[in-house]
């Protein structure tokens, strides 16, 4: 339906901005540039009756390899240069945010040590540098190192360098891993001979970075993507150094489908995970025979999800089979059909399952009460079990790496927004546990000097939302505090009170952070995710809207005073809440928006498109198309006034594509009558998750920062 247009020539604009920035006397004079707007050209939507012009499809092209690909880089680029323009006042801030924040991260530093089959694993990084150092020890920490991958080398002279799914063969030989070094989030597999060094001739491409081994140590399962619509659409298995061409063990069908594959942690099955939002289905071979046929653990059920753990003598399965907040079941290792499973964790309408994990005696349940992480331990045999408790008001806490099966220590995560991000070993047995590292924050951090709260805002239906707020000691409540609002709100995502040390930089500066836990997430349950999809979805935006005047009326800030930021589909919410309620909101960061919903959806050639039909709904239907049009931002952009905007973007975004928030940016220029600041900052380097390096960044949270302090007239 979208095709290729002629190439435009981009209009500039001369906007001042000297009068409605409302900076306090002797802070930012912004100065009055040629911001740079894009032609319209007609260009035609006609379904379900409706006609609707999109002026700015052009800016597709640079993804579609069309006729304009030259020119909407000369656009971004223009946009760019105007953005670096109108905060360049804000340059000397800029640096000092960077520095005070790249000066609370410890440089020299290691993780917490992981046993596994043998090794103790871990990363390290050094003063100065962008990456790191995976690492192993055999035996004991006192070991002589092991330099698995020096990742350090491997990213010279590199912009952008990510590796992930590192993997090691069960006979501790053989390391597989994936590299991306577009920030497409599409990987090439790479296999390393652990003992000579030799990096093998295999080289699997297109793949989402993990490798799956088999107990033979020479074949690898690994999940293949389309090139064009990223889809995962294929499990294959690779013979190591073999003649053979890859076999395809799986393909899916449905391209609503998620699939993926994994090993059981006793390390006796392959499983393949295939999922959409309403249902899954999995399936199954033993590690030690790789070449035989999965075989499906339990054909898939009409809106039922499930995932499967394994024991030595049974499955355990998680399911929201006549269950809205899962409850667990178990089953014998030859009798899977759902026919057997029996009932071990039943369902509770209070408390969503959230995930389960085996240990040889125990298994570990994390569940979500009032919006918080409990850790449920269940022994194997028998019907003992208990909670490991949690004290502060908000926090967000984790499992962490437990990959050793017959381990009788749980290793957890516990943060919350002042504490700083710890990592305990629990054990099983006793009920001890022993705080193996917590998060330095290099130059000193009083945590008592910083206050967090929970509390709740009433939504327009009478549903209470979550807030979990923090701010520093001697903040008073009078309405003159500036406050950024942070919220996600999709695909049952929750969003936890976790600590962020670069978040100081505003608190010591007098502003608040809070996070609105609102609905499209699973902070309070299954129900409040599905309450925030489909054509519930504008209770998400109507959520943040109330939080948002919920803290303007209890005077911890003013709208003068409130800023609103959330990226992706959270960037989908900035969108939507500055057409909906746009006097509401001093400033607004939007990153990596997904802002055009209705022709993305409409276009299966976008990447991930149609795995997000059950999502956003399928605008093909009627009634979604409706729906999606009444709030997607890009259609809604209306001749009124809109706070100040800053939005970001990546060229190479797998997730959102950078023409998204281009076109949203454009009619915004086009049709908004105020003069305050828009802001359109493209990364012509990365995608969807930034800069690689563990310090660059900062320099993007710098920016975002800058822009809410010069709003806010603090220059220091």
């Amino acid at each position: 339906m979208k095709k290729s247009l002629p190439i435009y020539v981009i209009i500039l604009l001369f906007i001042s901005c000297s009068e409605s920035t409302n900076m306090k006397k002797g802070a930012y004079n912004w100065p009055a540039e040629k911001a740079p707007v894009a032609a319209q050209k007609e260009h035609v939507r006609i379904l379900h009756g409706d006609t609707v012009p999109d002026p700015y499809y052009w800016m597709i092209d640079y993804f579609k390899k069309g006729p304009d690909s030259t020119q909407v880089l000369n656009y971004l680029n223009a946009e760019n240069s105007y953005t670096e323009k109108m905060m360049a006042g804000t340059n000397n801030l800029q640096n000092k945010l960077f520095n005070e924040m790249k000066a609370r991260i410890k440089e020299k530093d290691e993780s917490v040590p992981v046993f596994k089959n043998g090794y103790f694993y871990y990363t390290r990084v050094e003063e100065g540098k962008q990456y790191y150092k995976y690492c192993r020890k055999k035996g004991s920490l006192t070991a002589k190192e092991e330099i698995l991958l020096d990742v350090d080398k491997m990213a010279e002279g590199k912009p952008y360098y990510n590796i992930t799914g590192m993997s090691v063969s069960p006979n501790n030989n053989l390391l597989v891993f994936g590299i991306d070094e577009v920030s497409r989030r599409q990987y090439t597999l790479k296999i390393k001979n652990i003992t000579t060094g030799e990096i093998l001739s295999d080289n699997i491409e297109g793949t989402n970075g993990y490798g799956v081994w088999a107990n033979d140590n020479n074949t690898i399962f690994y999940t293949l993507n389309h090139p064009v619509t990223l889809l995962s659409e294929k499990i294959m298995r690779h013979q190591i150094n073999g003649n053979k061409k890859d076999v395809m063990v799986y393909q899916e069908k449905d391209n609503s489908n998620y699939i993926g594959v994994s090993k059981s942690k006793n390390g006796r099955y392959i499983f393949i995970s295939t999922q959409a939002t309403l249902s899954s289905e999995q399936l199954f071979i033993h590690a030690d025979k790789p070449a035989s046929a999965f075989q499906s653990f339990q054909p898939r059920l009409k809106n039922v999800l499930y995932d499967v753990v394994a024991l030595d003598d049974k499955f355990l399965i998680r399911t929201n089979e006549n269950a809205l907040n899962f409850k667990v079941m178990e089953c014998p290792l030859d009798k899977t059909n759902h026919s057997f499973w029996k009932e071990l964790v039943p369902h509770r309408s209070d408390v969503l399952v959230q995930s389960v994990e085996a240990f040889k005696d125990y298994t570990v349940i994390t569940e979500r009460k009032n919006g918080l992480i409990q850790l449920r331990i269940k022994q194997n045999s028998g019907s003992s079990e208990h909670y490991i408790q949690f004290d502060e008001p908000a926090y967000s806490a984790n499992l962490g790496s437990n990959p050793e099966f017959n381990s009788s220590s749980l290793r957890y995560t516990y943060t919350s927004l002042t504490t700083p991000f710890s990592v305990f070993d629990y054990e099983l047995s006793t009920k001890t546990k022993t705080l193996k590292k917590q998060q330095e924050v290099v130059g000193g951090y009083n945590p008592t000097d910083y206050i967090t709260e929970r509390i709740y805002a009433t939504a327009n239906d009478g549903t209470k939302i979550p807030i979990s707020l923090v701010y520093k000691k001697g903040f008073k409540k009078e309405g003159t505090a500036p406050l950024l609002l942070y919220a996600y709100g999709s695909y049952g995502y929750s969003i936890d009170a976790d600590f962020n040390s670069t978040i100081l930089s505003l608190l010591n500066r007098g502003f608040v952070y809070a996070i609105a836990h609102i609905r499209g997430g699973e902070d309070l349950g299954r129900q409040w995710y599905e309450d925030g999809k489909l054509l519930k979805k504008k209770n998400s935006f109507t959520d943040f809207i109330n939080c948002g005047e919920f803290l303007v009326n209890n005077k911890y800030t003013s709208k003068d005073h409130l800023f609103a930021n959330g990226g992706s589909a959270g960037g989908l919410l900035m969108g939507a809440v500055t057409n909906m309620a746009p006097e509401l909101w001093k400033g607004v960061i939007a990153e990596v928006p997904f802002v055009d919903v209705v022709n993305t959806m409409l276009d299966e050639s976008i990447p991930l498109t149609t795995n997000e039909f059950d999502e956003w709904g399928n605008p093909k239907e009627k009634v979604y198309y409706d729906y999606q049009k009444s709030y997607s931002p890009y259609e809604n952009v209306e001749k009124k006034n809109y706070p100040h905007l800053l939005i970001t973007t990546g060229l190479h975004d797998s997730q959102v594509q950078y023409f998204e928030p281009a076109k949203w940016v454009a009619r915004l220029r086009t049709m908004k009558t105020d003069q305050n600041l828009l802001l359109l900052k493209t990364n012509m380097d990365y995608g969807h998750g930034g800069a690689s390096g563990r310090f660059d960044y900062l320099k993007e949270t710098a920016l975002n920062f800058a822009f809410l302090l010069a709003l806010e007239g603090i220059s220091e």
